[in-house]
């Protein structure tokens, strides 16, 4: 990116204040060669989430601390002065001063980086969630207009799910252990939801929401997605909205930003969100993720700063959409083999979010990873398993690119804001690097 660093440019701008103020020049911070960077990851190391660069950013910081130039106004006793203040006529101060805030909005014009982060993974990876924290974090959050655009997005995201989950216990012969739980679940199957014709729209009605959470409290439910997860699709946040129907149904309802967060909908098409971490403004290409969505990247990775690839920690045991015989990790981890080996990302820093680790811890002690990946051997235990993913993406690096990974749990804003503080000084380091500074 050929950026210098965020700390240096700021005491350029306060010399500038301070010459205005003398009407002397200060030296810039001399060029400093810092130690190299930490080598990426490699399986056996660990994943927890971040590596700091806090010494490293001191030690560059310290080393470039500034010497003040000898001022080039002669003293009253005919001798070179150091930082000492001058009196100079008024009219060359204010051409000094006006010199110094042309320079100034030059140099910020300049340094006001724009960093071009793709959004990259298979679908329902988290990619959109992240998007919607950078909206919480870095902008202003949601309006209730836009909050109110989500409505029929988590109307039709509580009644699918429980479709589906009535569906599937049709299809294996599975009944309500409540009688009368047998009714609702047929008046689910046997509703239509309206068309709305906005997405502002209520389209779940408060007689369906207390049917769906009359059947959520049936003991054959939890027992079902807990025991056949594998079986059938059912969303991740299927139990969260089932717990809320009744909010959710109730006239007037309108999301909140947890809502939000869990709503699905497929992405289509290229989505840009633009936001500023300090001195870098951030252009974040959300991209879909289903297979006939891919096509569509190609034109995005010119110029790319950073890809954020997305994979599903808790999908080892699920299947593709499009394909119901392709093991979605194993997709994953072809697409990722695809990218990071690419020609257009030589030059690329390529982060690694493991996503959806609540899901995944949850889902270990259920139904065991060696199941699908016979040579794992690691148990239940939530950070060996994560290391033998982290170790299997790593494998797909041929082009043996930097990767930093995190594990990350997409809808919970704390976690999300400590990783994108991480994710800032990779940004930072790299920009370093490409300067010759590091």
């Amino acid at each position: 990116m050929g950026a210098r660093s965020v700390e240096g440019e700021t005491d350029r701008h306060r010399h500038r204040e301070t010459e205005r103020r003398t009407g002397q020049r200060i030296l810039a911070p001399a060029p400093h060669h810092a130690p190299a960077p930490a080598p990426a990851p490699t399986p056996g190391h660990s994943c927890t989430p971040g590596t700091p660069l806090d010494v490293l950013k001191q030690e560059f910081l310290a080393s470039t601390a500034t010497t003040p130039k000898p001022s080039r106004h002669p003293s009253p006793h005919g001798e070179a002065t150091m930082g000492g203040c001058m009196s100079t006529p008024d009219t060359s101060a204010k051409e000094r001063s006006d010199e110094i805030d042309r320079q100034i909005e030059e140099d910020g014009k300049r340094f006001k980086r724009d960093c071009k982060i793709l959004l990259l993974g298979s679908g329902e990876s988290g990619k959109t969630t992240i998007v919607k924290q950078m909206k919480i974090i870095h902008k202003e959050g949601f309006t209730k207009e836009e909050l109110a655009l989500y409505i029929s997005i988590v109307h039709r995201n509580v009644f699918d799910s429980a479709v589906q989950v009535v569906s599937y216990m049709k299809k294996i012969g599975l009944e309500c252990i409540e009688g009368g739980n047998r009714v609702l679940a047929d008046k689910i199957l046997n509703h239509k939801l309206p068309q709305p014709e906005t997405d502002d729209q209520p389209i779940l009605s408060g007689e369906i929401a207390q049917a769906i959470s009359q059947l959520w409290k049936d003991p054959i439910i939890p027992k079902v997605m807990d025991e056949h997860s594998s079986d059938f699709y059912l969303m991740d946040s299927a139990p969260y909205f089932f717990g809320e129907v009744l909010r959710i149904g109730t006239a007037g309802y309108l999301p909140n930003e947890t809502d939000v967060l869990r709503a699905r909908a497929k992405t289509v098409g290229i989505k840009e969100t633009r936001f500023n971490m300090g001195q870098l403004s951030i252009h974040m290409f959300d991209v879909g993720g289903q297979r006939s969505e891919r096509k569509k990247w190609i034109h995005c990775f010119e110029s790319v700063t950073s890809i954020i690839f997305c994979t599903a920690l808790s999908e080892y045991d699920q299947v593709l959409l499009e394909e119901k015989n392709q093991n979605r990790m194993n997709e994953s981890l072809l697409l990722f083999e695809s990218v990071i080996n690419s020609r257009w990302f030589l030059r690329t820093s390529i982060i690694l979010f493991m996503n959806k680790t609540d899901v995944f811890k949850v889902k270990l002690n259920k139904v065991p990873l060696e199941r699908y990946f016979p040579e794992y051997t690691g148990g239940n235990d939530i950070n060996k398993a994560a290391k033998y993913i982290l170790w299997k993406f790593m494998q797909a690096n041929r082009a043996r690119l930097s990767v930093y990974p995190h594990l990350t749990q997409a809808t919970d804003t704390s976690n999300i804001r400590l990783v994108f503080a991480a994710v800032k000084e990779t940004i930072l380091q790299n920009a370093l690097k490409d300067s010759g500074i590091l």
